[in-house]
């Protein structure tokens, strides 16, 4: 059951009061360069602050804000799950190997496509848009040169398909906060997310091919190098791609996630000791803090795409999670999230106009706050109840945040994604927002649908009220 309000207070004074919450978070993340944790415990205490001032006790705001952190438990729990996943992927060849096959796809003449292609396929393989944009964006960017490429366009495939990948991997944190704040299973959540995502991707794929043959020069040098490193780490076998195999398997058969994960890691460790023989206190090393090749290796800038993983890693966004939800309980609890949604509460009758008002205030605090974790989670936790109220399933939530928080991020010019992959890339925000077609266009496809009904699932009502 959701938080319930220790008070009731006027729409106009929950406005005022989530516009100074927002204000906070956004002076001091935008204006400051705070970390989202620092300004999101700044939030909280304004908030505890606000709520003593009104008399309520600390242990129920407290208990209001655990109460919060309980809805996205899953969440917490899978992201330990996740990390051990990534590293064990990584030693076991299957991450490596696929990056290898997917260098094969580059071709000169569909330079566009085939970087938005790669992008996708690197991007779901590690699970991370800004890791891949790090890593094979800049090696694009530097061929772009060489294929006489519009660099701009460029870095819109590169955008395009590095946000497919975060937001279709079940190794990406985004998309593990999204279906864990809603409630859902993590791979119901991302088989819905493809009635929107596949037409997307699909058109992005026509869009891009509309620039074919703008590159007719080829220069692959790069990808050579690139190739070579991946097989010096000796981590390229053609069977290490069985744990990838495994993962879809079990998921296409609805296996709940964890499941789904702990036997994608027992099948990766048994391909880590088929070609490699690391000591146990090695293996616990790498589980923890992420795997790392060998020093001895000059592996270049394959060695960061292939220094990943591990629980450690994970640290950072479940701390995010935890305050996120806790000041989500803290703004139930006070009485304002009730407020501001009873205030739209009359207009909010069909699914269309759930899933537009959902899908907004995704996108308006990405604009506001320019942090995707946020959007997901905050706009998540709000609009939970109205979709339950319309007899909506969950899974239909889940996927409008994506669609309007974790891709729409990088086309914010000030936000996390929007400033990391404008200064890794050297492109401007501005300059490739035109040509991230994935990102805009999920986002309209999401509107789309909702309004015409297409794809949108509901739960009896009875269903609802067991809940």
């Amino acid at each position: 059951m959701p938080p319930k309000p220790l008070t009731l207070i006027s729409a106009k004074l929950a406005f005022i009061i989530s516009a100074i919450v927002i204000g906070i978070m956004g002076i001091t993340m935008i204006g400051f360069g705070w970390v989202p944790h620092l300004s999101l415990i700044l939030a909280i205490c304004v908030l505890l602050a606000i709520g003593m001032y009104k008399g309520l006790s600390f242990d129920d705001m407290q208990a209001q804000m655990a109460s919060g952190v309980m809805r996205g438990i899953g969440a917490i729990y899978l992201f330990f799950f996740i990390g051990l996943m990534v590293a064990a992927l990584m030693m076991s060849g299957a991450i490596p190997t696929l990056m290898y096959v997917g260098f094969q796809l580059i071709s000169p003449e569909y330079y566009y496509i085939s970087a938005f292609i790669l992008t996708s396929i690197i991007g779901i393989a590690l699970g991370s848009s800004l890791t891949t944009a790090a890593t094979l964006g800049v090696a694009f960017i530097g061929m772009s040169n060489a294929f006489d490429a519009n660099v701009a366009i460029a870095a819109g495939a590169i955008v395009s398909g590095a946000f497919f990948g975060d937001k279709m991997s079940p190794l990406s944190d985004t998309c593990t906060i999204a279906s864990s704040v809603v409630g859902i299973d993590l791979f119901e959540h991302i088989r819905n997310m493809m009635y929107t995502t596949v037409p997307a991707w699909i058109l992005t794929v026509i869009l891009f091919w509309m620039f074919s043959g703008q590159t007719t020069s080829a220069d692959l040098s790069q990808v050579t190098i690139l190739q070579g490193q991946l097989i010096d780490s000796g981590l390229v076998h053609g069977y290490s791609v069985l744990p990838f195999v495994v993962l879809v398997g079990l998921a296409l058969f609805r296996v709940n996630a964890i499941y789904t994960i702990i036997c994608t890691i027992a099948v990766a460790l048994i391909i880590t000791y088929v070609h490699s023989s690391p000591s146990f206190g090695q293996l616990g090393g790498y589980l923890f803090a992420g795997y790392a090749p060998a020093e001895s290796l000059e592996l270049g800038e394959v060695g960061g795409m292939l220094s990943r993983g591990g629980v450690q890693s994970m640290f950072f966004t479940q701390a995010i999670v935890i305050l996120a939800l806790s000041l989500g309980g803290l703004l139930t609890a006070l009485g304002i999230l009730p407020a501001l949604l009873s205030g739209i509460k009359d207009t909010l009758t069909t699914s269309g106009r759930a899933i537009f008002a959902a899908a907004m205030s995704a996108l308006s605090i990405n604009v506001l706050i320019g942090e995707q974790y946020l959007s997901i989670l905050l706009s998540g936790t709000a609009f939970r109840s109205t979709f339950e109220r319309l007899h909506l399933h969950p899974k239909n939530l889940s996927r409008t945040i994506e669609d309007a928080g974790t891709v729409i991020n990088p086309l914010v010019p000030w936000s996390v994604c929007g400033v990391f992959i404008s200064q890794a890339l050297g492109v401007p925000v501005l300059d490739y927002l035109p040509y991230a077609f994935f990102c805009y266009l999920s986002l309209l496809l999401t509107l789309l649908f909702g309004f015409t009904g297409l794809t949108i699932s509901r739960v009896k009502e009875e269903k609802v009220v067991e809940a």
